[in-house]
C-alpha cells in the first residue's frame, strides 16, 4: 500500500515536471513574447519577489480569508439543512424539486440581489462565496443521511433514541464521508469562487491583484498570482484530505 502511494507520488511530480519543462520550452523557443507568455522561471521569481516584497502575501491572506470564512458558513449551513431534509422523507419529497431546480443556477445571477441587500463590498462576497459553496455540502449531506443502513434504524428503535439523538449519534457520522466529499468539493468552489467575486467588486485580494497586473501586461506577475491560486487549492486539498485521513481512518484501508 506504500509502495503504491509513494509510486503515485512519483508519478504525480514526473507529470508536473514534465508540464514546467513543456512550459518552459514553448516560453523560450514558441516565438511568443514574454509579455504574453512569460517561462516558469520569470513567473516564479514574481511570485517569490511578490511575496517577499510586494503586496502578494497581504491579498493572499485577504483572498483566503474570505474562501475560509464563506465555506466556513456554507458547511454549516449545508450540513444543517441537509440534515434536516435527509431525515425527513415527506421533506426531500417536497423540497427535493425545489432543490433541483435552484442548484443549476449559476452564481452570478444571486450577485445582483445580494448587492441590493448588502451593497459591494467584503459582505457581499461572503454571502456570494456561501451560496455557491453550500450545495455540495448540502446534496451530499442530504444522500449521506437519508441513506442510513435499516439496521443502524434497527439499533436506534432498540435503544430507544428519540429522532435528533438518532440523526446526532447514528445518521451523522453514517454519512460523514459524503459530508467530508462534499466539504473537498465546496472549498474548490469557494476559491473560485472568491476569485471571481474579487474581480467583480475590486475588493483588495488575490483575483483583483490578477486583474490589475493583466490590464497592465504584466505577465509574470499575473502568473505568479495564478501559480500561487493553484498552491493554495492543493494546500487546502491535502489538508481536507489529512482531516478525513483522521477522522475515518477506515475508509483508507
Amino acid at each position: 500500500m506504500r509502495s503504491n502511494r509513494a509510486l503515485w507520488y512519483v508519478g504525480s511530480i514526473g507529470v508536473t515536471a514534465l508540464l514546467i519543462g513543456f512550459w518552459q520550452l514553448v516560453a523560450d523557443h514558441g516565438n511568443i513574447p514574454a509579455v504574453f507568455l512569460p517561462g516558469p522561471d520569470r513567473a516564479w521569481d514574481a511570485l517569490i519577489s511578490g511575496i517577499s516584497d510586494g503586496p502578494i502575501g497581504k491579498v493572499t491572506g485577504a483572498t483566503v480569508e474570505r474562501m475560509v470564512f464563506g465555506w466556513g458558513l456554507a458547511s454549516l449551513f449545508g450540513i444543517a439543512l441537509g440534515s434536516l431534509i435527509g431525515s425527513s422523507r415527506r421533506a426531500r419529497e417536497y423540497l427535493a424539486p425545489s432543490l433541483e431546480i435552484i442548484r443549476p443556477v449559476p452564481v452570478s445571477a444571486f450577485m445582483p440581489v445580494v448587492m441590493a441587500f448588502l451593497g459591494i463590498g467584503a459582505n457581499m462576497v461572503l454571502v456570494v462565496v456561501a451560496i455557491g459553496a453550500v450545495w455540495p455540502v448540502l446534496l451530499a449531506t442530504v444522500h449521506g443521511v437519508s441513506a442510513v443502513e435499516p439496521r443502524l434504524l434497527d439499533v436506534s428503535k432498540v435503544m430507544r433514541l428519540n429522532r435528533f439523538e438518532t440523526l446526532w449519534k447514528l445518521a451523522l457520522p453514517n454519512a460523514m464521508p459524503d459530508i467530508l466529499a462534499g466539504a473537498r468539493l465546496g472549498l474548490t468552489v469557494s476559491l473560485v469562487l472568491t476569485v471571481v467575486a474579487e474581480m467583480l467588486t475590486s475588493e483588495n485580494g488575490l483575483g483583483y491583484y490578477i486583474l490589475l497586473e493583466g490590464r497592465a501586461f504584466h505577465s509574470a506577475n499575473l502568473f505568479a498570482g495564478v501559480i500561487l491560486l493553484g498552491i493554495i487549492g492543493l494546500i487546502s486539498n491535502l489538508a481536507l484530505q489529512a482531516a478525513e485521513a483522521r477522522l475515518l481512518p477506515w475508509t483508507k484501508r
